[in-house]
């Protein structure tokens, strides 16, 4: 749990404490080596008050950031390690933040072409556009309570297995459904979308008797 109260030196840099969150956004410590200097890790500062919640908003100690220059300059930062965890790292300093799922909110759709030649691009929250193919993958995964599909768009790798994803908001998904096609995945009718030459799937064919 994040030691609100405690002082931390990342936090102070992204931060300080006589900055205004209406202020201009404070520059972050990201001096790199000069050609010849060793390069050393950066400092870990522990548990910082910084938490991304669900629907995207980021919250320091408590109290949301209002100023959206501000959100996408943290971002700019984050980090995933191998175990899942979140961490804001400069190459300076480095310390680990919550989320409560994933960072982004994909809040908007562009598509172009059509059927296998089609392209389907999302711009989240953060105004960062991806496109979905092979290095972006769009995945479905299910509420454990209701069974409703959540759906993800990988915006950037992490350092192993945990991506980085956005959490494709309602409304880009009803987009995203009318434009899904019935195809054939191994031997399975499933309904979907085409982007970049692949198919993702959004879920079995509803039966014709239903």
């Amino acid at each position: 749990m994040t030691d609100a109260s405690a002082p931390n030196p990342l936090a102070a840099t992204l931060i300080p404490s006589h900055i205004e969150l209406s202020q201009p956004a404070p520059r972050l410590s990201t001096r790199t080596p000069r050609p010849g200097q060793i390069r050393r890790e950066p400092i870990e500062c522990g548990n910082l008050p910084f938490l991304i919640q669900r629907d995207g908003t980021w919250l320091y100690r408590g109290s949301p950031i209002p100023r959206k220059e501000l959100v996408c300059l943290f971002a700019s930062v984050l980090r995933r390690e191998e175990d899942g965890t979140w961490w804001l790292q400069t190459p300076m300093e480095r310390g680990q933040i919550e989320v409560e799922d994933a960072p982004f909110l994909a809040v908007e759709l562009d598509w172009r072409g059509d059927g296998h030649q089609q392209t389907l691009s999302f711009r989240t929250n953060v105004d960062q556009v991806v496109t979905a193919g092979p290095d972006h993958p769009i995945r479905i995964n299910r509420n454990v309570l209701t069974s409703d599909p959540v759906p993800y768009i990988l915006i950037r790798n992490g350092a192993g297995a945990f991506g980085i994803e956005a959490r494709i908001s309602r409304p880009v998904y009803y987009e995203l459904i009318a434009l899904a096609v019935p195809e054939w995945v191994g031997g399975m009718r499933m309904f979907g979308v085409w982007s970049s030459g692949q198919f993702f799937s959004l879920g079995d064919m509803p039966n014709e008797d239903e």
